[in-house]
């Protein structure tokens, strides 16, 4: 209902203030500022959206919690196209969303409406007992026990099967080539 509704109302507002905003400065003008807002909203979304995918990062390699800069992300992605799409009304949210504490204000409200049961991280799916057991960790030496279960899996790291066909240097391409590469 609020998607429906939403869908409704957007397009109504952008309308009459396109119409009240045209009637006061001019088309040209009008036309200008829309134009304007999505240059501008394109570079801020590409920097803030770097430094987004910098802290997204960041947080994998210190083994954090994601959460915070996923949803920072996505509300910049979601600025980005706000920002691209013609109209006062989404431009001002979308430049909203690309304001820190607007989003921190956002992730704070969502935060307090959805429940998270389980999260975790690291790891692979199945059991894993504590020490591995190995030449290292004394007189238990073989494979880890997950390795027994599936012999794909080995001690020197995952096995994949695949096959191959030689080609050989007499094997020419079936078409004239797109000038990229050479033929």
């Amino acid at each position: 209902m609020w998607l429906f509704l939403a869908f409704l109302l957007v397009p109504l507002i952008e309308i009459g203030l396109f119409i009240q905003v045209g009637g006061l400065i001019g088309l040209f003008p009008t036309l200008a500022i829309v134009v304007i807002t999505a240059v501008i909203g394109t570079w801020l979304v590409r920097s803030q959206g770097l430094r987004a995918m910098g802290d997204l990062q960041g947080s994998f390699s210190r083994l954090e919690d994601p959460t915070t800069p996923l949803a920072h992300g996505a509300m910049i992605l979601l600025a980005g196209a706000l920002l691209l799409t013609p109209g006062f009304f989404t431009d001002a949210v979308g430049f909203a969303l690309l304001t820190p504490a607007f989003r921190k204000m956002v992730l704070t409200y969502i935060s307090r409406r959805v429940s998270v049961t389980r999260f975790e991280m690291g790891g692979r799916p199945g059991p894993q007992p504590g020490p591995r057991p190995g030449p290292q960790h004394g007189p238990q030496a073989g494979p880890r026990p997950d390795a027994r279960q599936n012999p794909k899996h080995s001690p020197q790291g995952d096995v994949i099967d695949g096959e191959f066909t030689e080609l050989g240097q007499d094997k020419k391409p079936n078409h004239p080539g797109s000038g990229w590469t050479k033929h």
